[in-house]
């Protein structure tokens, strides 16, 4: 649990980060972000698995902690001035880098905290008492908190400022395809890790 949740407060951090990149798989595109999100997924039902729903909401709830002060510390840096040293082309790309509006801030709160605690709810709802099939019950899972995640964060960051029905079909596909391929895989050796570490 502990090792866990440490990897899950910086992957909350790193989401954000990574989600500044837009990646072209094949023919589908999404952010970065998405693998960091995919192992907060994977780990959130492996927390399920091993200690319960009650623990895995519980570690959903404290991701809101790095969450907060991460973002509350990039505010601080981008006002204050630079070092006149600071190598030119980064002093421009910082702020693009890490900057979000305030809008997109808050629909990345609002994403992270009903996807997640969706995706735990269904893992656990699917295992009826009878703790097997980790893998396909994070996956599904994992597909449904997706659509929900993109549903959000998308509505609320770009409703009324640009067409957001083929950007949320085309995040949705690729999620769904990721969560497909990835998310059983990560469960698997983070229930297999958690065991392991706890024996």
């Amino acid at each position: 649990m502990f090792v866990l949740s440490i990897l899950y407060g910086g992957m909350v951090c790193m989401a954000g980060v990574l989600g500044v990149k837009q990646v072209a798989l094949g023919p589908l595109a999404v952010e970065a972000g998405i693998f960091a999100f995919l192992m907060l997924v994977a780990m959130s039902s492996a927390v399920a698995e091993l200690h319960g729903q009650h623990i895995a909401t519980l570690l959903v709830r404290l991701g809101f902690v790095p969450l907060l002060v991460s973002a509350a510390l990039i505010q601080l840096v981008l006002v204050l001035p630079h070092d006149p040293g600071m190598y030119p082309p980064a002093v421009d790309a910082f702020p693009v880098v890490v900057g979000q509006s305030a809008r997109m801030m808050i629909a990345g709160l609002i994403s992270y905290g009903i996807s997640q605690t969706l995706n735990v709810a269904i893992f656990s709802k699917l295992s009826a008492g009878e703790g097997r099939g980790a893998w396909w019950r994070g996956m599904i899972a994992s597909i449904v908190s997706q659509v929900v995640d993109t549903v959000l964060f998308i509505s609320i960051s770009f409703l009324g400022e640009r067409p957001i029905l083929a950007l949320m079909a085309g995040q949705m596909l690729t999620k769904v395809v990721l969560s497909i391929v990835l998310v059983p895989l990560l469960i698997t050796f983070f229930v297999r890790l958690g065991r392991r570490l706890d024996a």
